[in-house]
């Protein structure tokens, strides 16, 4: 099985010796809550959308639905019910590692997520009962690395983390010192909550890639989406940067009325590629995170919605438009480009990048409108892709003295520019 690593530029990954786009589904239940007849329908579905990543918390996602599934727990309990981390339960990883294997063999690359915020004093969301101990972390990773590194997985050592108290940033860095050790060629990041940006200095050392979260806010999707893949990309080591967990679709306006749909869905994974994070996209449907079957109890819905069962939300239009993106960035190459401050325009909301020479330019434009640009694109040829119908079209580009004037089209819809510079040398 194929091993991905990180290109010579150091900001996007290769696969068999060509750029790698990690289109990655969000899945993190499937380890308690799907079955294996379940996993290998999933399975088979997202494999014929193109996705080749799957995100998954090797321990049971604190805030997943309630399932018939879910009997097995990672580690032995103690008699308060609590987990006794000094004991794993073998049961669990086989099913597990049976999982992953199944996944493995129909071209996904697994991204394993070894220690949510739960399990870690100061994050968020610990619960007591479930602290790990510091001395229980490094035979708990080791277990772990035995049991996936035949799979070539991509290691994240923690999920939805703060990194703000001293005990937790001690803990992450545990579990990425031990990795590193005894599987020294393993890809790794780390998962941090929702429009957080504090990654400790320390831990760029240590990781293979940055991952950031844009979340789950309505309020923040004008902004966060591309603010947080630019302040990533503009740090001082040099890494891939993936927005791992955009808004799912189908998941409440944060605690406003209101759930994200496709476009939604579109413009955050657009605003993430071309502002930085241009190293590929993870995609959440509301319902496949959580493995969520119709009728189980969703313990966290004073927060959100209650999910869609899985087979409905596995078929969330949204998914295909982020199969979309990855298939244009295949077709157009666009694994060298870089933000592009060139819109004269008073507005952050459209986003540009552009290859180094500007031989290359992409624009995403989030509704239809007229804009300006610093440059003269009279000498591209140019394609403007209808995101929303996934048809294309050519733009109406005239040249004014500041640049040039892109006129609005008649789709009602977000689109994406394309420019590939026929002017030759």
């Amino acid at each position: 099985m194929s091993r991905i690593r990180i290109s010579d530029t150091n900001d996007y990954f290769i696969c068999e010796g060509r750029p790698f786009f990690y289109l990655a589904d969000t899945v993190w239940s499937a380890f308690t809550n799907a079955t294996f007849e379940e996993w290998e329908e999933y399975l088979d579905y997202r494999k014929m959308q193109g996705f080749n990543v799957l995100q998954v918390n090797v321990l049971p996602q604190w805030d997943r639905s309630t399932s018939v599934n879910d009997t097995i727990p990672p580690f032995k309990l103690k008699p308060d019910g609590s987990y006794d981390f000094y004991n794993i339960n073998e049961e669990y990883f086989a099913k597990a590692e049976k999982m992953v294997r199944m996944a493995v063999e129909r071209g996904f690359t697994p991204a394993l997520f070894i220690l949510w915020a739960k399990h870690v004093k100061g994050s968020w969301c610990w619960s007591q009962e479930f602290i790990i101990p510091f001395d229980a972390i490094k035979p708990y990773v080791e277990y772990i690395v035995k049991v996936f590194a035949k799979y070539n997985p991509i290691f994240i050592a923690s999920g939805d983390s703060n990194f703000q108290e001293g005990e937790e940033i001690e803990k992450y860095m545990e579990v990425l010192k031990v990795l590193k050790t005894i599987f020294p060629q393993c890809i790794t990041s780390t998962h941090l909550g929702g429009g957080r940006l504090n990654l400790p200095d320390e831990f760029a050392g240590c990781i293979d890639f940055y991952m950031y979260q844009s979340g789950h806010i309505i309020e923040q999707q004008n902004t966060l989406p591309w603010s947080m893949a630019k302040h990533f990309s503009k740090k001082s080591v040099k890494r891939p940067v993936i927005n791992s967990e955009p808004c799912y679709e189908g998941h409440r306006y944060g605690e406003r009325c209101g759930k994200f749909g496709e476009f939604d869905v579109r413009k955050a994974a657009w605003y993430s590629l071309l502002s930085g994070a241009k190293a590929g996209i993870a995609y959440g449907a509301h319902g496949i995170w959580s493995f969520h079957h119709k009728g189980d109890r969703f313990g966290w819905e004073n927060c959100t919605n209650p999910p869609d069962d899985w087979r409905s939300a596995l078929r969330f239009k949204g998914a295909w438009d982020m199969s979309f993106a990855k298939w244009l960035f295949e077709t157009y190459n666009l694994f060298d480009i870089l933000p592009a401050e060139i819109i004269l325009d008073d507005t952050d909301e459209i986003r540009a990048a552009s290859s180094r020479d500007f031989s290359k330019l992409a624009i995403y434009v989030p509704c239809s409108v007229n804009f300006r640009v610093n440059r003269d694109l009279s000498g591209y040829e140019w394609t403007l892709v209808n995101l929303k119908e996934r048809n294309f079209a050519k733009p109406e580009i005239i040249k004014i003295s500041e640049g040039s004037f892109i006129k609005m089209n008649e789709f009602n819809s977000d689109i994406l520019l394309i420019g590939i510079s026929n002017i030759t040398c």
